[in-house]
């Protein structure tokens, strides 16, 4: 049985939020996710970088990889429908 980002969060990261299945949506409802900020000198793809209970989750876990927060959004995901 593989593990998918319903069981593991952890597992949703560096995927689009976009691909995530129907079931991994419902389990990740209302949860943070961090996504790289869009800017004219570049055009980050839709991945999601850190997710977790709240925006302060989100950035521990940037801060733990070396990546700036500054230069992230964050967002609640919503149910799928």
């Amino acid at each position: 049985m593989t593990t998918t980002a319903a069981k593991d969060p952890q597992r949703a990261l560096g995927r689009s939020p976009d691909r995530l299945s129907l079931d991994e949506r419902h389990a990740l409802t209302g949860k943070y996710i961090a996504l790289e900020i869009y800017t004219p000198d570049e055009l980050p793809l839709r991945r999601i970088e850190a997710i977790g209970d709240s925006v302060q989750d989100c950035i521990k876990q940037l801060t733990a990889r070396g990546l700036d927060p500054l230069r992230f959004e964050f967002s609640r995901l919503a149910p799928p429908y």
